[in-house]
């Protein structure tokens, strides 16, 4: 059977890490994969996790399942993050949510719950949008199409055609957003903006399906909320992904939550039923430890105030990371204008150059970044800036 096979191309962003790692050049430079990385290009584990870590080998007691759902008190401060304490959703009880392996693990339970409500159903995500969203929509056989949204030529939101584009979109689509830190252009919604796509939502009845990978690295916990819980007050039906990856630090622990929110409690039940039916099929039972982690730090004052304060000083350095090149690459006299970086959120941005610029930049100076010229934001440091931006200038 196997010999019908073909080989299919490895992940772009999985081998410019291993061509960085065997890379000798001294002062090489990652730009590519999307963890953040500490001044010194470490992924640290935050202390508010080691402490609750410790705490939780230290009172555990039995590695049984913990059931299809996850654990339930995980499942509820998920819900509190994203929504708050007092949102309608919350009070009416038409939220279920399960505990999922990684964010990518709830895009795709998410997904086959969308193909079992409509098989073959069309979810329309954004251009560009993160890479894997296309491939694990398809595999759960979802046909994906394209709105309009980053304005390559002016480093911008095309924000007049992707409210065109969604005005077409049928009631029974569903319709991709990213929650805030756009991967990966960067461009993330303004409040304005997303009020106008929310009143587009509850017009056409499309469902709204809303990426959260990276809650608090924008402008904050609440604030990187606002499209979620506009959305979710304004429709019948929402669908949430969230990830404990970045925010958490949690990346190999792979966990994350996927979200169902009905018209109803009784509907939402019924929801939650088809959702655990789909869980049961592709993993059967969610991971433990993260999901552990991240209760015992939302449900501690201390540690949650620790956390939000570790949070900070990750989004601030990577606000830092984008005004620190964009005022080198002006300071070295760059002839383009690269202060859009400087504009937009979270981990990503287009550098906007060409892919053919971007291979120079790898053959002759060890700097590794996708061809569509993303850049990850978290890799740029105060040791590399320099070269990093007199590199970018020489291939201009």
């Amino acid at each position: 059977m196997f010999e019908h096979l073909s080989a299919l191309p490895a992940d772009p962003i999985l081998g410019l890490l291993t061509k960085y790692r065997e890379d000798s050049h001294p002062q090489k430079v990652d730009l590519g994969v999307g963890v953040y990385k500490d001044p010194a290009g470490n992924t640290p584990i935050l202390d508010c996790v080691k402490a609750a870590e410790t705490l939780r080998t230290s009172t555990e007691t039995t590695k049984v399942y913990i059931g299809p759902t996850g654990s339930a008190p995980f499942n509820e401060l998920m819900n509190e993050l994203a929504f708050g304490t007092d949102h309608p959703v919350v009070q009416t009880r038409r939220i279920r949510t399960v505990s999922t392996p990684g964010g990518t693990g709830a895009l795709r339970v998410a997904a086959e719950f969308i193909a079992k409500c409509k098989p073959g159903a069309t979810i329309w995500v954004s251009d560009p949008t993160w890479a894997n969203h296309t491939g694990l929509f398809q595999a759960a056989g979802l046909t994906v199409k394209t709105y309009p949204y980053y304005d390559y030529d002016n480093k911008c939101l095309r924000f007049d055609e992707m409210l065109a584009a969604l005005k077409q979109v049928g009631a029974e689509d569903a319709v991709l957003l990213h929650a805030c830190c756009h991967n990966p252009s960067g461009q993330d919604l303004s409040a304005a903006q997303w009020d106008a796509v929310v009143e587009v939502a509850k017009d056409k009845g499309f469902l709204p399906f809303i990426d959260m990978a990276y809650q608090g690295f924008g402008d904050g916990v609440d604030e990187d909320a606002y499209g979620v819980r506009a959305m979710a007050a304004a429709v019948d039906n929402m669908v949430l992904a969230s990830s404990c990856s970045k925010n958490f630090g949690l990346y190999r622990e792979r966990i994350g939550a996927c979200t169902i929110i009905g018209k109803d409690s009784a509907q939402a039940d019924v929801s939650l039923s088809v959702l655990l039916y789909v869980v049961r099929c592709i993993y059967s039972m969610p991971p433990a430890h993260g999901a552990a982690i991240v209760e015992t730090i939302l449900g501690s004052s201390e540690l949650k105030a620790q956390w939000l304060d570790e949070l900070k000083v990750m989004r601030d350095r990577i606000n830092g990371n984008r005004a620190m090149l964009v005022d080198k690459l002006h300071a070295l006299g760059a002839s383009r204008d690269f202060s859009f970086i400087a504009r937009q959120k979270g981990m990503f941005s287009f550098l906007g150059i060409n892919e053919a610029q971007v291979n120079t930049l790898m053959k002759d100076y060890s700097i590794y970044m996708v061809g569509s010229s993303r850049i990850s934001i978290a890799g740029i440091s105060e040791d590399n800036v320099d070269y990093l931006a007199k590199s970018i200038i020489a291939v201009l």
